[in-house]
């Protein structure tokens, strides 16, 4: 093959990428391409600013192998097909995605290819094992049940990782297209991207993988990778991380890199995660309070632990897992207020954000998803009291309660009046203050 072009969506990345790999291998000369598609730009200014850091770091990686990031903006079908079109292309790899959005995409871009006289070849990455590679028995179509489709996928024989190109030569004469600046995104704290500090972050975590099943649900000790943005925009191969976890027998972490596969193949079959349930039967009937819904989003709910979860996703654009269970069930188990706004709030500013994941664990905390028990409820208090027991979390994120020693932060309404009336430290919201049960210690 003279050329190809390589469509990078959220593979944003040079080590162990299927579709960049291949098209160095079978092609003389490789046009990688990114369409920034205005479409998706609105959605979360932190998600755009880590974009925005990806590509340019991308880029730098692209130039030192002699190629470059071809940078266009618009609809990502028309951009592809006229860039091949104007070198001469015999075809486009990218690599397959799982949303309702990206599989839209990929037949437009399949029809057009078609209609142009090219291939067109999807390739995996995004995941460990490819969503729609395990069926359960029976027939399905998907796993609905964690358990067995982890052993599945423990038995699986995975992919090879696939080797880093060493060249890339790109066709005469092409613009290569100019970045924009990252913007101010909305997070003062949160973190930078691209596969540099993925791989940077990725090293620092596998020296100190070891305590992670002690740790991980500690939520002042942080003891988790933070690596989800990376693997969110590809920046890391997860396939890599996982192969490292299981060298190092980490399986409790591999067993997370499941979870993530689980959900992806969910998505593949259930193009409507966001915004359907997946068990009807596990809805409700949910209250209408716009106002508890905005205690809920400004962190003022008067319950320490849910409000120091929720400040933390606005300071960092990320949050620890253990509060993000916490969060979730307080909105739709104590509150009443239906998943689909916790959904959409959490994608305004979570790096990592995806329909997978964002929404598959939502619905599996309201009780309408897979795997999952309706009348599950986290209680907000013994979850701060077993996995922040001195309430160093929380004081790391609502500062009114820096003053409050030890377990005591986690309520504060029973402090001595005097105590508490200096705090500035809202009350339980009114709609909660009958919750007796999980009031009490």
């Amino acid at each position: 093959m003279k050329t190809a072009v390589v469509l990078f969506t959220r593979d944003l990345r040079v080590r162990d990428n299927p579709a960049l790999a291949a098209a160095c291998a079978n092609a003389e000369q490789v046009v990688p391409l990114f369409v920034l598609d205005p479409a998706l730009g609105e959605l979360s200014g932190n998600r755009v600013r880590f974009l925005h850091q990806s590509l340019a770091d991308l880029r730098a990686s692209l130039r030192e192998k002699g190629g470059d990031l071809v940078i266009r903006m618009g609809d990502p079908v028309r951009e592809a097909i006229e860039l091949a079109r104007s070198v001469d292309a015999e075809g486009i790899g990218m690599a397959a995605d799982v949303s309702r959005y990206a599989r839209r995409r990929e037949q437009r871009l399949a029809e057009e290819c078609e209609r142009h006289r090219m291939s067109l070849k999807l390739f995996p990455g995004l995941t460990v094992v490819d969503p729609g590679a395990l069926r359960p028995g029976g027939g399905g179509s998907a796993y609905r049940v964690f358990s067995p489709y982890h052993r599945s996928w423990r038995a699986a024989t995975w992919r090879d990782e696939v080797a880093t190109p060493t060249k890339i030569t790109l066709p005469p004469g092409v613009a290569p297209g100019r970045l924009p600046e990252p913007p101010a995104g909305e997070s003062p704290d949160a973190a930078d991207g691209g596969e540099t500090e993925a791989r940077r972050l990725f090293a620092s975590w596998l020296r100190h993988i070891g305590p992670y099943p002690e740790l991980h649900d500690d939520m002042a000790a942080d003891g988790t990778s933070r690596l989800s943005p990376y693997l969110r925009f590809g920046c890391l191969s997860p396939l890599e991380l996982a192969n490292a976890a299981i060298k190092q027998e980490a399986e409790e972490y591999a067993r997370q890199l499941c979870w993530r596969d689980f959900y992806y193949q969910v998505a593949l079959t259930m193009p409507k995660l966001s915004t359907e349930p997946i068990r009807p039967s596990g809805d409700t009937e949910w209250r209408d309070d716009t106002d508890a819904l905005r205690h809920w989003q400004d962190g003022t709910t008067g319950v320490p632990i849910v409000d120091a979860g929720m400040r933390q996703l606005r300071a960092e654009g990320w949050m620890h897992n253990r509060a993000r269970l916490i969060t979730a069930a307080f909105l739709t188990k104590h509150l009443g207020v239906d998943w689909r706004p916790g959904v959409q709030w959490f994608f305004r500013w979570l790096l990592d954000g995806d329909v997978p994941n964002n929404s598959g664990n939502w619905q599996w905390v309201a009780g309408t998803g897979n795997d999952t028990r309706p009348y599950r409820k986290f209680n907000p208090i013994r979850q701060a009291q077993r996995f922040d027991a001195e309430g160093v979390y929380v004081r790391r994120y609502v500062p009114e309660l820096k003053g409050v020693e030890g377990g005591a932060v986690h309520q504060p309404w029973r402090l001595p009046d005097e105590v508490r009336r200096g705090l500035d430290y809202p009350g339980p919201l009114e709609s909660h203050r009958d919750e007796a049960v999980w009031l009490r210690p």
